[in-house]
């Protein structure tokens, strides 16, 4: 579905250097300097630069001087037949009548006769390499020779031609020109020729195809009524053009294609008169497009087909006089360059672009000839060839323009014999009854004569903008009015104002009585490449001319006036492509151009969006059309859906990568784009709105529409703005997206203050009960569509205004929407039907209450009640099966034996299958035993302990043991027989039987105040001193009234134990203060390092010996702390030492990977990822770890014991381990001083002054110091350094980052244990 746009056209005459008779005979192109050459009829050559056509103010120009290369003399019996050019010679290539083969060198002008072939030169064709030369001589025979002449071979072109043609004869002379009759493959393997069967009456020709190196005849095609000579292999290969002459039917030629085995594989007929004639055909370099020149009654025409569905299109027509004998060429390099030339010099170059045929508003308008197939692809998805109605004109159309605005849809085509035409149409939904109609179409009456149209846009409903050209022989003023002399030539841009003399019917087209006039009109002195109407101001549209510059032209109608154009920012390149559209801008619309140039650059906003972009659209989920969406595909065919604000943010790269595929699993899930499932497709067209679909055309030309999950969340999501939520469903319903979205986007908690909204406006239960089946307890926009979904719900704002609602996300929207069935919807079984649905799916289900809804459902049938409120119910038996279909039918089972309804449980039971052996006797059990027990028994089944000690407890005394045994059971129900049972009486043994369970569960501190609660004083004594609670045991024995040698025997025990678990001051305190033992107390207070303690209980006690064994003990201590701190001073300075060599190394290795990951950017998933993994695994500084699937298999008891041996070898340090870099630093940790050495070291201190070592506490504290400097300082270097990539040797050293501690020591807490009287010695 796309339409061939003519979108710029350099018309120019060549300055001859003789006379007016002077005409042009032969082209050729030379495709490396891109330049052309002509042969006149006075045998000169002449040349010119297709640049020249594309320079700024060809335009205004009407001729261009052409540079005659040379004359080449020939005999005056003579003449040039064929004419070409050979890149391997870079020179021209000249055949003659009479048999000579001339070498013309365009650089030095010269002429070299290379040959003498004998009954003259009919063809000359080189092969497309250039390596061989084929030539037809009039004798019927096929020379193929090399460039340097030599001969290869020579064969017969035909088995029965004469055995002597004269070339220079009339005949075969009015003839010669009208095709090459050689034609080579693509790839030069093969060439094609065609001649006639002479004994054949009507005279016959058959087509041979030739095998390149030796000559020999592949395949022939049977004797067929070909016209002329026209042959013309697709440089493809796929297929063979040549042209049926059908007089005899009384029909127009038909256009033929062979295969290379000579076998016909299709045709199509040119739908001219029955004397048209074809004189040339000939393929693009692409093989899309297929141009010919057709001899019509009245005029010659280029007319360009295209092939696309198994039907070929008529897409262009240019229409020149009879006298030109217009001839034409296609760029080698450029397949929609087509350039045409006329026997009077005019040279035109057109230059097209393939335009969709799908216009904004998603109606396709496919031009084929003098039809436009129109389609609304909104209404039904027709592939073409297929459509809805179609449009027929007089004459073939060049171009058009749709408005579509207010209801209104008008249609201007204008037609190749240089008229335009309106159509108006209905409204796009009565349409329907339009299909497979035809209608005729009456061009507009007009005074004046219109020029040749290039561009055509409505600038309103009743005014277009054109843009024309005057004065070329080709152009239809001529053909319609002689100009006169000092008429207006060149482009102009023109204002045309339209009128209608019938009334709109509606529901029907209007197809005649326009009339058209020009308002207005100006000379262009540059070229126009395209024009597009501004959606966001009336009457105005974008012109883009050469270069990318981009000028407003606005109209004001009824003013004489010259035209306002205003400067726009324009693009950096010529961008064919262009499309204006209205976007959001801070709460307000504007226009802005988007314009894609023919190297795939799409421009915008002044800067460039994607570099490999193949066709791009825009959609729009809002009601007034403004584009939220950037629709585009790239040349890798992956399909990107862009948000309009992320173009204006500068977030394109960061979101899109700048729109090419990454081999990499770490963009894996954020891939936002779609991979297009056929190579080449294209995008043709989006529907908007809640159809939210892209609409790709196949290079076979069927169509495939695609629905984004980007673009249908987006749908959804402004439908729930909107509060459509009926809307929102059914395109969650069609779509298959997660229910919960309707929920997540504006949280459960507004969802379910608008439940009801959501209920009335659904109003169909099988869709809400597939809604409330769906709802999950986790937000599915932040998990499963986070990376679609990116604009903030309006609504969380005014939830947090009315308050939070208490409860979970199922439980709290299933109630919403439970409430709002019962409020705003009749009674039925549907409804109770899903209110069922909604008990059995919440979290956890209501099966209880879903169970007391079927029981009131049930006792209405047993009581036979109103049968009209009866008939709004589902039967019991209905809704139980309903319920168990949703929930677990043990789990629904067990429910109705909680409702105590023994009735219901056996229905239950038998509608869940279950065996009655099982049940029954379960059942009969329980109806035979009195009501509490009966309860009891049931919950005692369904594991409610507390019910079941309750109903126990209410049974009677005679069941206080069975209560008991129950609550030693299950523990957690003491607290609960404590309020049960308030006779101390009976809540002692609780109390005791408590006291005994947290004593065996190890929890003694609780069982022994259990104890104390019912007076368990032994039991106590025995929990305090299990948990070695010293202070307790002591209190309890007072308590209990102990003797006093009871009383010193129990903390001469205690001293044991405490002095035998590592606690030597606690064990100190006993001995001093129950036992009396002097001795035993200083040394263990001297063993706790309780200095100062120690010294002072010595000198209280007036003990000379204790206070000598305090003096050596603290001075032993002190020489033995010198010199662990010395020795850990060495060892933070070799840890820190080999940290930096290890982080250095780390660091190289890493800049080395990063560097070869970099050169290998473009290696496959697979094998990156093989390789990160192995890297990591093998390498000493890394910290990754390498993991094979039997790691991933290992059990979670294995997983557990690993980590345990871990742990335990987390404080060693492994060399060359991938963990010994931050071994190293944990190890410099964990050398700091702890609080309780900062303690113990000042209570030395202390006690050093009091016994006159001050020498010894000095030494001591300098060095403490000293090592506590430098292992902070490691440790802090050791940080920094890490999340640092570079490694200063100098910045990094022990010596300046100490300095910096003990710059601000003097403030720190961590150097609070020492003694001001030394600091001075700093």
């Amino acid at each position: 579905m796309k339409n061939l746009k003519l979108y710029l056209e350099v018309p120019l005459y060549l300055q001859l250097n003789s006379d007016a008779d002077e005409t042009l005979r032969f082209s050729a192109f030379d495709i490396e300097r891109n330049r052309l050459f002509f042969f006149s009829s006075h045998n000169i050559i002449y040349t010119s630069h297709l640049s020249c056509f594309h320079e700024k103010g060809t335009w205004s120009k009407s001729s261009l001087p052409a540079d005659g290369v040379g004359t080449v003399d020939l005999e005056p019996d003579d003449s040039v037949t064929s004419f070409d050019y050979l890149m391997e010679k870079e020179a021209l290539i000249l055949g003659t009548a009479n048999g000579l083969l001339i070498l013309y060198s365009v650089e030095d002008n010269a002429i070299e006769v290379v040959g003498n072939v004998e009954g003259g030169v009919r063809c000359i064709s080189p092969s497309p390499d250039g390596e061989l030369i084929a030539i037809l001589t009039g004798f019927g025979q096929i020379l193929v020779m090399t460039c340097d002449w030599d001969l290869l071979y020579e064969t017969p072109l035909g088995d029965d031609l004469p055995e002597a043609i004269d070339v220079s004869e009339e005949k075969f002379l009015s003839n010669l020109f009208e095709q090459h009759p050689i034609s080579w493959r693509g790839d030069g393997k093969y060439f094609a020729t065609m001649c006639d069967v002479l004994s054949s009456v009507p005279l016959l020709k058959k087509l041979k195809v030739w095998e390149r190196d030796s000559g020999a005849l592949l395949a022939s095609s049977e004797a067929k009524p070909f016209a002329g000579t026209v042959l013309e292999w697709m440089p493809s290969g796929a297929k063979i053009a040549a042209v049926y002459d059908r007089k005899d039917e009384n029909k127009c030629p038909s256009i033929v294609f062979f295969e290379r085995n000579g076998l016909e594989r299709s045709k199509f007929s040119i739908n001219e008169g029955v004397n048209a004639n074809i004189k040339a055909l000939k393929w693009n370099c692409s093989s899309d497009l297929l141009a010919g020149v057709v001899e019509c009654e009245n005029y010659d025409a280029i007319k360009v087909w295209y092939f696309s569905n198994n039907h070929w299109y008529l897409k262009h027509e240019v229409r020149y006089l009879k006298q030109d004998e217009v001839s034409f060429i296609w760029d080698p390099a450029k397949p929609l360059q087509l350039i045409c030339w006329t026997r009077g010099a005019q040279v035109t170059v057109y230059n097209f672009v393939w335009v969709t045929a799908v216009t904004e508003n998603s109606i396709a308008l496919v031009v084929d000839g003098s039809n436009i197939h129109v389609t609304p692809l909104s209404l039904s998805l027709m592939p073409p060839p297929m459509y809805l109605f179609s449009l027929k004109f007089s004459s073939h159309v060049r171009g058009m323009a749709l408005y579509c605005k207010n209801s209104k849809n008008q249609l201007a085509a204008f037609l190749s014999d240089g008229c335009l035409c309106i159509v108006e149409l209905p409204s796009i939904e009565t349409w329907e009854e339009l299909e497979g109609k035809e209608f005729n179409v009456e061009a507009s009456h007009a005074e004046v004569v219109f020029g040749s149209n290039l561009h055509l846009v409505w600038l309103d409903s009743r005014t277009l903008l054109a843009v024309s050209h005057y004065g070329f022989c080709y152009s239809n003023d001529l053909s319609q009015t002689s100009l006169s002399e000092g008429s207006v030539r060149g482009f102009y841009l023109q204002e045309m104002e339209l009128e209608c003399s019938e009334d709109h019917v509606p529901g029907l087209l209007t197809c005649s009585g326009w009339h058209a006039r020009i308002s207005k009109q100006s000379s262009l002195e540059d070229q126009v490449i395209s024009i597009a109407p501004n959606p966001a101001g009336k009457c105005s549209a974008y012109m883009q001319f050469s270069g990318g510059k981009i000028r407003e032209y606005v109209s004001k109608i009824g003013f004489n006036r010259g035209y306002p154009e205003q400067e726009y920012q324009g693009f950096s390149s010529a961008c064919p492509w262009m499309s204006v559209v209205l976007v959001d801008s801070g709460g307000q619309s504007k226009a802005v151009l988007f314009g894609m140039d023919e190297i795939g650059r799409l421009q915008a906003n002044g800067g460039i969006i994607c570099s490999n972009c193949s066709s791009f659209s825009f959609y729009s989920n809002l009601d007034d059309l403004v584009t939220t969406h950037l629709v585009l595909a790239t040349k890798q065919d992956l399909l990107f859906i862009v948000d309009i604000s992320d173009i204006f943010n500068g977030e394109l790269d960061t979101k899109y990568a700048n729109f090419v595929h990454i081999n990499s699993r770490r963009r894996q899930e954020s891939e936002n784009y779609i991979n297009i499932w056929e190579r080449g497709a294209k995008i043709v067209g989006v529907l908007h709105g809640d159809e939210a679909a892209i609409i790709l055309q196949t290079t076979r030309g069927n169509l495939e529409c695609t629905y984004p999950r980007k673009l249908v969340l987006a749908s959804i999501i402004n439908a729930l703005v909107q509060k459509r939520f009926k809307d929102a469903l059914f395109m969650v319903r069609r779509h298959r997206i997660d229910f919960n979205v309707i929920v997540d986007y504006c949280g459960w908690q507004a969802f379910s203050l608008l439940a009801s909204e959501f209920v009335r406006q659904v109003n169909n239960l099988g869709y809400i009960t597939e809604f409330v089946c769906s709802i999950k307890n986790e937000n599915i926009i932040e998990k499963l569509y986070k990376n679609h979904i990116s604009v903030p719900c309006p609504e969380i704002a005014n939830v947090m205004l009315v308050g939070d609602i208490a409860g979970d996300k199922i439980s709290s929207v299933l109630m919403a929407v439970r409430k709002a069935l019962e409020d705003h919807l009749t009674e039925s079984p549907s409804r109770e039907l899903c209110i069922l649905t909604t008990l059995a799916r919440s979290d956890p289900p209501l099966l209880e209450d879903a169970l007391k809804r079927i029981k009131v459902i049930r006792e209405m049938e047993l009581s036979h009640a109103d049968d009209q409120r009866r008939m709004s119910y589902p039967s019991a038996e209905e809704a139980l099966k309903h319920l168990l279909w949703l929930a677990d039918p043990d789990a629904v089972y067990e429910s109705a034996l909680g409702l105590y309804d023994l009735n219901l449980a056996a229905i239950v039971a038998l509608n869940a299958q279950k065996d009655p052996k099982e049940f029954l006797p379960f059942l009969q059990e329980l109806q035979r035993m009195p009501t509490l027990l009966m309860q009891y028994n049931i919950d005692l089944r369904l594991k409610r302990f507390e019910k079941a000690l309750r109903h126990l407890a209410s049974a009677g005394d005679s069941y206080y043991d069975d209560c008991m045994a129950l609550v030693k059971k299950n523990p957690q129900l003491f607290p609960l027989s404590l309020k049960l049972f308030t006779d101390p009486a009976k809540k002692m043994p609780f109390l005791e039987a408590w006291g005994d369970y947290l004593s065996d569960e190890k929890c003694f501190e609780d069982a022994a105040t259990i104890y104390l609660s019912c007076s368990c004083l032994d039991k106590a004594l025995k929990s305090y001193r299990a948990i070695n609670n010293w202070s307790g045991v002591l209190t309890i024995a007072g308590f209990l009234n102990l003797g006093k040698d009871e009383v010193l025997h129990l903390a001469s025990e205690l001293c044991e134990e405490l002095q035998a678990l590592g606690k030597p001051g606690e064990a100190a305190k006993i001995a001093l203060e129950y036992c009396g033992d002097i001795s035993n107390g200083v040394n263990l207070l001297i063993s706790a390092r309780e200095w100062e303690e120690a010294l002072r209980v010595a000198f209280m006690h007036r003990r000379d010996d204790l206070i000598k064994a305090v003096n050596n003990a603290s001075a032993e201590c002190a020489s033995t702390l010198i010199g662990e701190y010395e020795e850990g001073i060495e060892k933070a300075g070799k840890y820190l030492a080999r940290y930096l060599a290890v982080r250095q190394r780390r660091l190289l290795l890493a800049a080395k990977l990063q560097s070869e990951e970099r050169a290998a950017s473009d290696i496959d998933d697979d094998a990156a990822s093989e390789t990160s993994s192995n890297l990591s695994g093998m390498s000493a500084y890394t910290t990754g770890t390498q993991r094979s699937s039997a790691a991933s298999l290992s059990s979670t008891a294995t997983s557990k014991a690993r980590n345990s041996r871990r742990q335990k070898k987390r404080g060693k340090i492994r060399p060359g381990s991938p963990d010994e870099e931050m071994a190293l630093v944990e190890h410099l940790k964990g050398m700091s001083l702890t609080p309780e050495a900062r303690r113990e070291l000042k209570s030395l201190l202390v006690s050093l002054m009091m016994l006159g070592e001050g020498e010894t506490a000095r030494k001591l504290q300098h060095v403490a110091e000293n090592f506590q400097l430098s292992q902070m300082a490691a440790v802090r270097l050791a940080e920094e350094t890490m999340s640092n990539d570079i490694i200063n040797e100098q910045a990094h050293t022990l010596e300046q980052y100490s300095r910096k501690v003990r710059s601000h020591m003097h403030d720190s807490e961590a150097f609070s244990w020492r003694l001001k009287v030394f600091i001075s010695f700093e």
